[in-house]
């Protein structure tokens, strides 16, 4: 971010990816692929490899850097889902920082959805888990079949669920760690606030209208006020 002012953009609603942006949940998903690859007797790839999965749709993901094909990557799917749920969902960490510019969206009384590409599901075992889900309207992911994984379409279905609650969407802004986010927004005109602390590259963040290092610059960028200490 330079040095110059935030001027705060008079956002009306705010929409929230979750992997890279508001917890590490690398730890997780990476170790859950490497038993999925193992038990497929897949090509077996190093963490850093890994760490290119998290983000983007996991379909994708099994095809493009897995090499399966839509056969391969739904049996992939289902095995990835049996060790992800029941060993690699918790094993993540909130960003410092996160939860209190989610509680000051809240208390803003601005509308705020959740928009991520993980399936609702485990999205919102995670949210529950560290006590995150009290601040969002809407906990929109990819549906637990897949079939709704692109962060367009999310991102649709987060604007639907919001408009039926009387959301004003006028100012929509998408905040995220990938290109997936800035041009899944953009596909619906809406800008993104792209975040440096989550898994991707300085390339991925062209085309975002603000770019963000710690999270409490999201507080001048929102028209938010940081919680005092004491809070």
């Amino acid at each position: 971010m330079s040095d110059r002012p935030a001027v705060p953009r008079n956002y009306t609603a705010v929409l929230f990816d979750l992997d890279g942006t508001i917890v590490d949940s690398a730890p997780g998903i990476t170790a859950s692929l490497a038993k999925t690859l193992a038990d497929l007797n897949a090509p077996i790839q190093s963490p850093a490899e890994l760490l290119r999965w998290v983000g983007p749709p996991i379909l994708d993901s099994f095809r493009d850097l897995g090499g399966f094909d839509a056969e391969e990557s739904q049996r992939a799917l289902d095995v990835y889902r049996g060790h992800y749920l029941s060993e690699g969902v918790f094993d993540a960490t909130v960003y410092d920082g996160v939860p209190d510019v989610l509680r000051a969206i809240s208390e803003s009384r601005i509308p705020l959805s959740l928009a991520t590409s993980k399936p609702e599901t485990p999205a919102t075992l995670v949210l529950k888990h560290y006590g995150l889900d009290r601040y969002f309207d809407e906990l929109t992911g990819a549906s637990d079949d897949e079939k709704r994984s692109k962060k367009a379409d999310v991102i649709e279905e987060a604007l639907r669920r919001l408009a039926a609650n009387g959301a004003d969407l006028s100012r929509t802004i998408m905040i995220g760690d990938r290109i997936h986010d800035v041009e899944g927004a953009a596909a619906h005109g809406i800008p993104t606030i792209y975040v440096t602390w989550g898994y991707g590259s300085p390339e991925e963040s062209v085309g975002a209208v603000d770019v963000v290092d710690h999270p409490a610059q999201l507080f001048p960028l929102l028209g938010l006020t940081p919680p005092s200490p004491a809070d």
